[in-house]
This record gives structure tokens, C-alpha cells and sequence, in this order.
């Protein structure tokens, strides 16, 4: 079947280890892009973390954001909303005060204030690039729950070194209320640097992308999805067409989908050019 819509994660798949887009991707999307198929950016980033992303893309996209709790258009349309309730928020921040210091909540704002923290160390040896990157949007709330106000964030974060966030994501999974949420992990093992994401009950970069495919009128037998973590294995799952990244967590790859080159070798061209415009 022709592949209509080619979803792509950012972080990992689309840019390399450099975290910039290459020549050869940016031109295999627009080459796809030119044919008619659709582009979808779907990443655990804010969007005006992803913009810049999808500003280097020589093409009209949309992008799924927060791990799939905000659907937009590349000029900021919102075209779906899915917010943390501001309860259950507040509820996982009483509930692990040990996880505090890693601790962020996230809002859908226009430009500050989306990023809230108890205390933003920005000299932090895995965090501060991010925090210097988005000094714009970040700011402090002590304690972090006042920020809770009665608007409901996309998210909780929490970020740090590998194991103490699967150390979190198993306190997480253990509260009396975790049946209220979905967790996102995403890990860079070469960095020891991961996020938990807490999310609106069923809000996944999967889910988001059936929603999408479903408005646009596209089979998933149509859809070509592209990840390499932890959080795209939703979105692989939904696609008629996953593909896995050479640099992607070993479980990814060990579920039968096709496995392109990895982010350092133009894995997504590669992919694009086998699977979407038959060049290969």
C-alpha cells in the first residue's frame, strides 16, 4: 500500500547526535512531502521546543507534541488538547516529594511560565543546555505545587540520570492513584539522561496519531511511523508501516519491525527513501 503520512520523532530519529536535522533528511521529507504525503512531527517536547524543528523542514507539517497531549499546526493552531487534570497534578507532586528536585510541570502557555520548577539549577551537568535553551519559558514556584492554581498542565515531568527515573517510574507506578495517569519514559542510555512524563489518563504519541490519521481520512495500513524510544513504541504499534531507528533501545528492535540506519547515518532518509518513494 502507498504510504499518506509519515510520522517521525525528533529527539534520536530525525536529528542527529549533534541534535541537528541533515541535509539528507530535511530533503527526504520535502521530497515526501512534494508527493503528497502527509508530515507529522511527534515528539515528547513542547512545541516551541519542537519549532525550531519543524521550521528546519522546507515543508507544511503538523506536529503531535507532549507526548502526544497537543495536536498543532506548524503556526501554533491548536487542534487537540489533552491536559492533566490540575487534581491529579497536584496529587503526584504531594504524593513524591522525593522526586521534587527532578521535578517540572508543564503548561500550554504562550511564551513564560510554561516550565515550572521548585529550584532551576542552571549550571546542572545532564540538565542545564535544556534550562539555558529555554530560559524563556522556565521559571520557580516554592513549593512546586502552588503553581497548581486551578489550570490544568499538559504534564508533570521528571528528568535526571537513567536509573534513578526508572526508579521513578516504579514509584510512580506503585501510588494508590496510578490508574488516573499514563507514564512516558524516555531514555538516552549514551547520556545517562532520562524523562518520566505523567500524562493525562491515555494520552500517548500513539493515540494521538490514530486521532490525527483519523481525521485526515488515512488507513493505518497508510501510516509510516519512525522512532527509536521507549515513548514511540505506541505509535509503531498503531502504523502499518513502523520502523525502527539503528540507535533505537534494544526492546524496540527486538519486536519484528524494520530497522533503518541509525540518526548519525541519515537513518530517516533511508527509511523514507525505501519505504515511501520506493527509491531504494
Amino acid at each position: 500500500m502507498p504510504i499518506k503520512l509519515i510520522a517521525m520523532d525528533i529527539d534520536g530519529t530525525l536529528l542527529d547526535s549533534k541534535a541537528q536535522v541533515s541535509e539528507e533528511n530535511a530533503r527526504a521529507v520535502a521530497e515526501a512531502a512534494a508527493r503528497g504525503i502527509e508530515i507529522v512531527l511527534v515528539t515528547g517536547r513542547r512545541f516551541d521546543f519542537a519549532l525550531p524543528i519543524a521550521n528546519a523542514l522546507p515543508c507544511d507539517l503538523h506536529l503531535i507534541v507532549s507526548n502526544g497531549a497537543l495536536i498543532k499546526s506548524k503556526s501554533g493552531e491548536t487542534l487537540q488538547r489533552l491536559l492533566l487534570p490540575s487534581k491529579a497534578a497536584r496529587q503526584v507532586l504531594e504524593a513524591t516529594p522525593e522526586l521534587r528536585a527532578n521535578a517540572a510541570v508543564v503548561f500550554d502557555r504562550p511564551h513564560e511560565r510554561q516550565v515550572i520548577m521548585e529550584h532551576v539549577d542552571w549550571d546542572d551537568p545532564l540538565r542545564g543546555g535544556y534550562f539555558r535553551r529555554n530560559r524563556l519559558y522556565i521559571a520557580e514556584a516554592v513549593p512546586l505545587m502552588d503553581c497548581l492554581n486551578g489550570e490544568d498542565p499538559i504534564q508533570v515531568m521528571y528528568t535526571g540520570p537513567c536509573e534513578p527515573m526508572r526508579a521513578a517510574m516504579r514509584l510512580l507506578r506503585s501510588l494508590s492513584m496510578a490508574t488516573e495517569f499514563t507514564l512516558a519514559l524516555t531514555e538516552y542510555a549514551a547520556r545517562d539522561f532520562s524523562l518520566v512524563d505523567v500524562l493525562r489518563l491515555g494520552v500517548t504519541k500513539g493515540g494521538a496519531l490514530a486521532e490525527w490519521a483519523r481525521r485526515r481520512g488515512i488507513a493505518r495500513e497508510d501510516v509510516m511511523a519512525i522512532g527509536d524510544n521507549w515513548n514511540d513504541r505506541e505509535m509503531l504499534e498503531f502504523a502499518g508501516r513502523p520502523v525502527v531507528m539503528g540507535n533505537s533501545v534494544p526492546e524496540l528492535k527486538s519486536l519484528g519491525w524494520a530497522v533503518t540506519l541509525s540518526n548519525d547515518e541519515n537513518g530517516v532518509a533511508e527509511a523514507i527513501g525505501r519505504y515511501a518513494l520506493n527509491q531504494i
